[in-house]
């Protein structure tokens, strides 16, 4: 009979090593896959994860997906490091997108580029009321908070459907599910007219450096720590339990908010009813594989950005589903979360005869 067993005490080298190990070995089970396709794996590879960066315009593109990514993983890191188990970035980020909208639609004639700023605003507060909630519930409730913010993604999702197929559905355009097209004003200001790379990027890069400040070199960064730690010895020390869930999921909520309107008034330039193709969920992967810190998340940003765009890649190339994108994603969580355990628990053979 197989068991686990506790190890004395994990291995914080291969903490470190696991990510790489999960990412070998969902390259190769793609291959695999690939393989039972019915495509050369080698070039299947290829295509998803190297074709999309074979020129400027690719890694413009990564860059566009790396934004939202970082930003709501950002956010996840806060909460996961005072052990809050946040699902939600995703309906944050909708309800961000959505609440932007709104704003950016009072200032359809607008000139100026100053409308950007309470249209921002518009969205990261939305995004940031849908995290309070959360805060709300789990506080006041002592609800889990990861059924609630499951729940809230479907909420946010079909309140997304409902706008676009109602009040902020476009009068001229042809009955289709979507606003109308936002003034040039309140779109965010591109780095070049060649590509669609706009300030957004800049947008995450300054909050993944405020949230890592904030974790590292602040008192509430450290009582997020301890809480996360040990709850018990938190409350001991004197610190507010519930004033730092409500900080965690606030700033959550806003960070994937911002990522929301971002998304709409960068690359999109309107509300469509699929704003998202799963960036709230991607970031859970990506704090995780980047083990919580910020450089680690970086690169676990770009990589689950380009399983996005490989996922399009092979769709064009090779005919092949874009659902892939999501089950390379899978493959990834469930080969680190195998990894994981595997740090901390050893798996023994017991002979019969010893149960005996």
């Amino acid at each position: 009979m197989l068991k686990l067993e506790k190890r004395q005490a994990d291995s914080r080298l291969m903490s470190y090593v696991s990510p790489l190990i999960a990412i070998v070995l969902t390259l190769f089970a793609g291959a695999l896959l690939f393989s039972v396709l019915g495509h050369d794996p080698l070039h299947a590879l290829y295509t998803f994860f190297i074709s999309p960066l074979t020129n400027a315009y690719g890694w413009t593109e990564l860059g566009i997906k790396v934004a939202p990514l970082l930003l709501c993983a950002m956010g996840l890191t806060l909460c996961y490091r005072a052990k809050i188990w946040n699902i939600g970035a995703e309906g944050q980020f909708i309800m961000g997108a959505l609440g932007g909208s709104m704003a950016a639609l009072q200032f359809l004639d607008a000139e100026s580029r100053w409308v950007l700023v309470p249209i921002l605003i518009a969205g990261s507060i939305s995004g940031l009321l849908w995290g309070a909630l959360a805060a709300w519930l789990k506080t006041r409730f002592n609800a889990n908070e990861i059924l609630t913010t499951i729940m809230l993604n479907y909420i946010a999702l079909n309140a997304l459907l409902y706008a676009v197929h109602g009040p902020l559905r476009d009068p001229a355009g042809f009955n289709f599910p979507e606003s109308a097209m936002f003034a040039d004003a309140a779109l965010l200001p591109l780095f070049s007219d060649d590509y669609r790379l706009n300030i957004s990027i800049l947008f995450a890069l300054f909050f993944t450096v405020v949230i890592w400040t904030v974790m590292a070199r602040s008192w509430v960064g450290y009582q997020i720590q301890v809480l996360g730690e040990d709850a018990k010895a938190a409350r001991y020390a004197g610190f507010n339990t519930n004033r730092l869930t409500w900080f965690a999921l606030l700033v959550c909520g806003a960070l994937a908010g911002l990522a929301g309107v971002a998304e709409v008034t960068g690359p999109i330039g309107q509300l469509i009813p699929h704003v998202s193709p799963g960036y709230g969920y991607a970031a859970i992967i990506v704090v995780f594989l980047g083990r919580m810190q910020p450089f680690g998340i970086l690169l676990a940003s770009m990589l689950l950005a380009l399983t996005f765009m490989g996922g399009e890649m092979v769709q064009i190339e090779m005919s092949l589903p874009k659902s892939l994108t999501g089950l390379f994603q899978g493959m990834l969580l469930f080969f680190l979360l195998a990894a994981d355990l595997l740090i901390s628990y050893r798996i023994v053979f017991q002979p019969r005869t010893a149960r005996a």
